[in-house]
């Protein structure tokens, strides 16, 4: 659970809702359940704790995230939704 937490808030404070685009089909279960599988295997997964809880918001998630390019690619969509 607790990478699973560590994405969520990644999510959100990058500004990619993760769980409104699984809801609308932009992020498949397994497409979800590899970007744990990615966080659980990261080595800075004990450092992001500490970054997140010093950043309210940021553009994109740390170079050293797994995530970083699945962040980017799901905000891209967001904004593309509300455009």
């Amino acid at each position: 659970m607790e990478h699973h937490r560590l994405v969520l808030r990644m999510g959100q404070v990058v500004g990619s809702d993760i769980v409104t685009g699984h809801q609308q089909g932009r992020l498949s279960q397994r497409d979800w359940a590899d970007m744990v599988r990615r966080c659980q295997g990261c080595e800075w997964a004990c450092a992001c704790e500490d970054w997140l809880e010093r950043t309210e918001t940021a553009n994109e998630a740390p170079r050293t995230c797994p995530n970083r390019a699945r962040f980017a690619n799901l905000k891209q969509q967001d904004s593309r939704k509300t455009q």
